[in-house]
């Protein structure tokens, strides 16, 4: 496993044992991975002949200053579970002056309103900076393929209208959400729960499957209230929002459309501590 902490060094390896024709994959993360980031790394390794993974905790996608100050970040742990999946990967885990060369801030993007539901709506900037450190680190790594987890569904979809805007030659693949045991949706976030709220948690996803089963037959509006009935029933949670959306455009379901696809979004905080989860209700 070769790990690099510069670009300059990475871009180097890279030009070294690679040529135009080499398929590169690369799945870009924050760390603190689990069993999801890993899938991810497995797909990369059956459809490239190199695979790079990034370790960074971007500054600029936080709204929340305590938030990223409390991210886990476990980078021994990290490069441990990848060699659980190959030894051959590449790591590149560069520092804040590495990526941003003393100007920390994001550049702004229209992502034709995806930006503007949910995620984006709830955490200011944050779409911002993450078509910034997506965008730089594809133009670092220069990858064939890029694999992002669907758990971050909306992510998903502002990453490829950014590549598609902004015409870099990457083919951006969404895979399938893993989850715990009890079904909560693996995140890095997970680490900061205690065993108790762990469990608890299971909640999350036994409501997005009871309003998946309720959407067949109820309009939007009253699957979103039963949610919210809910989750007004457990002091251990705090509901952000639950929202009924198409699953291209993001918009809001008001009225049902046979024809579209349709996706619920929820973000719950528990202990101050934001978890999200996504489902097809199609």
């Amino acid at each position: 496993m070769r790990i690099f902490n510069t670009q300059n060094e990475l871009v180097s390896h890279l030009t070294s044992v690679s040529n135009a024709t080499t398929a590169i994959g690369f799945v870009p993360t924050m760390g603190a991975l689990h069993d999801g980031h890993l899938s991810l790394i497995q797909e990369a390794l059956l459809q490239n002949e190199l695979v790079v993974v990034s370790i960074f905790v971007n500054p600029t996608q936080f709204n929340n200053a305590e938030d990223l100050a409390k991210y886990p970040r476990t980078l021994e742990k990290d490069i441990a579970k990848i060699k659980t999946v190959s030894d051959s990967i590449i790591v590149y885990a560069p520092s804040v002056e590495d990526i941003y060369k003393g100007k920390t801030v994001s550049q702004h993007f229209d992502f034709d309103g995806l930006e503007n539901q949910m995620e984006g709506r709830f955490r200011p900037g944050h779409f911002d900076g993450v078509g910034t450190i997506v965008k730089r680190l594809f133009e670092i790594v220069k990858p064939t393929h890029a694999y992002f987890g669907e758990k971050d569904f909306q992510q998903l979809l502002i990453v490829k209208k950014m590549v598609a805007k902004n015409k870099i030659p990457v083919n951006v693949i969404g895979c399938p959400i893993f989850r715990e045991a009890n079904g909560l949706a693996m995140s890095s976030r997970n680490e900061r729960l205690s065993e108790k709220e762990r469990n608890e948690a299971a909640i999350i996803y036994k409501t997005l499957k009871e309003a998946k089963h309720l959407f067949a037959t109820k309009s939007a509006q009253e699957v979103a209230e039963f949610v919210t009935r809910t989750f007004a029933d457990q002091k251990e949670f705090e509901l952000e929002y639950f929202q009924i959306a198409d699953e291209t455009t993001l918009q809001p379901c008001i009225r049902k459309n046979k024809a579209k696809k349709y996706r619920a979004f929820i973000a719950v905080f528990v202990n101050n501590i934001r978890l999200i989860d996504t489902i097809s209700l199609n």
